[in-house]
């Protein structure tokens, strides 16, 4: 049996409804993994192309069998002065069977042709799981994300909330300024109108959640937690060897040469003729005085001439080593692609890394040092308003900044592991606990040093959210 032939049949039962559905796609935490496998399942889509990988099963065996044997009637040399059967002896009723057979190996390699094609089918059904678990995921994480920054939104509200009740006491006994009035009622209005658009945001990606998994109806997601970062170390020659060997589109192509391949060999076959076998047997009737007539058995063999060899044996051969061409310049044109790809990604995701430290170890604990600083210069009046209410807004905004780059981490591990074609296999994601105390901790230091008493609960707030 051919190799191409034996890989097809080792790789067909994973077209198994239960193997196809149990496969890992990529890393997701329960309850992403939940919406992705509700996905998988409910998916048009996927159904289509995985209804496509059972056809192309169920052709294999048809690929490779012979033409349905033909039976016929006739009748032969009926005289027309008298349509009489027994007037001339060459009059027959006859019935014959009829088979059709390609020339040696062809149906060999129309077998092969067709399981490489359920091969085919079965890469580009695991290529778009992969994708549709990617775009699952990063929607997800996009949702997580706008929580967060309504989060942080509600707490700018409160926070600017109680300082315009501070700016408002301070004015109405004439230590404060009417401006600083105004300036936290502007503040308070452009909060309310980023609540509207991170609201519309919301909404416009539960939707395309929805959509994603083809519900019938909408149906609330549920935003995720803040994730804990996962300190990615990240082997990129490793990664590299990796997409070459697992990536699925890589597996599509390369079936598609494999195809090609024996599209060639079967465009050789053409210059032979199929053959045309036929068996008849011709009953005569007895002659007008009684005399008993044999009756006639009949064979044949009928093959084509390739008296057209130049426009049709030669163009399609021709035509078969151009696809054949074009399947391996896609495919080394991918192969060389890929793993640039995997190294821009695996940079991306170092460099995300790197920024939400920075933020995290170094730019948070300086904005909380200057909000302090800034609200306490403000209460014995040497800083105006506008910048101790910056300092205090700008503290927050980095905090939102910081997961920002925490969810773009698990977004690009999404897009790597879709081009990977699996799931990475790491080491347990480090958690951010120890970082997130700090930050309290100082920030409840903070909090001693502020005299008045509404705006120092609304900061114990802040500090005990972050």
């Amino acid at each position: 049996m051919n190799r191409l032939l034996l890989v097809s049949i080792l790789i067909l039962p994973a077209m198994l409804p239960g193997s196809v559905q149990g496969e890992t796609v990529i890393w997701a935490p329960p309850p992403l993994a939940a919406i992705i496998d509700e996905g998988l399942e409910q998916n048009q889509d996927i159904q289509s192309l995985q209804a496509q990988v059972e056809a192309s099963k169920e052709l294999i065996p048809f690929a490779g069998s012979l033409e349905d044997l033909r039976l016929g009637f006739a009748v032969l040399n009926l005289p027309t002065d008298s349509f009489d059967f027994n007037q001339e002896a060459m009059t027959q009723k006859q019935v014959f069977v009829a088979q059709k057979v390609p020339w040696f190996g062809k149906l060999d390699l129309r077998s092969q042709r067709q399981g490489l094609e359920a091969t085919r089918q079965i890469a580009l059904l695991k290529a778009k799981k992969l994708e549709l678990a990617k775009k699952i995921a990063t929607t997800y994480y996009e949702l997580g994300l706008i929580k967060k920054g309504l989060e942080i939104n509600g707490r700018l509200m409160e926070m600017v909330g109680q300082l315009l009740r501070v700016a408002e006491t301070r004015y109405a006994s004439g230590v404060g300024l009417q401006q600083d009035v105004l300036q936290a009622q502007v503040e308070l209005s452009k909060l309310l109108d980023e609540k509207i658009v991170l609201e519309k945001k919301r909404r416009t990606l539960e939707d395309r959640i929805n959509a994603l998994l083809n519900r019938e109806s909408f149906s609330s997601v549920k935003a995720p937690e803040r994730p804990v970062y996962p300190a990615l170390d990240l082997e990129v020659d490793l990664l590299q060897k990796q997409v070459l060997k697992d990536n699925p589109w890589l597996k599509v192509r390369l079936a598609s040469i494999d195809r090609a391949t024996v599209e060639i060999k079967l465009a050789e076959k053409d210059y032979w003729p199929d053959m045309d076998f036929k068996v008849a047997y011709g009953q005569r009737e007895d002659t007008e005085t009684g005399q008993d007539r044999a009756d006639f058995v009949s064979g044949s063999v009928v093959f084509k001439i390739p008296l057209w060899q130049k426009n049709r044996q030669d163009k399609k051969f021709a035509a078969s080593k151009k696809k054949h061409e074009a399947a391996l310049k896609a495919y080394r044109n991918l192969a060389e692609t890929l793993p640039h790809r995997v190294d821009a990604i695996a940079t991306e995701i170092t460099n995300t890394q790197k920024n939400y430290r920075l933020y995290a170890d170094a730019l948070m604990v300086q904005a909380e040092q200057w909000a302090r600083s800034s609200l306490t210069a403000y209460e014995v009046g040497k800083v105006e308003f506008n910048t101790m209410i910056n300092a205090q807004i700008r503290l927050l905004r980095l905090e939102l900044r910081a997961e920002r780059y925490l969810f773009q981490v698990y977004q690009k591990r999404a897009e790597l592991e879709e081009v990977l074609g699996g799931a990475l296999k790491l080491r347990t994601p480090r958690d951010e606990t120890a970082w997130s105390r700090r930050q309290k901790q100082i920030l409840e230091k903070a909090v001693d040093k502020v005299h008045t008493e509404s705006l120092a609960k609304n900061l114990l707030k802040v500090g005990e959210a972050i």
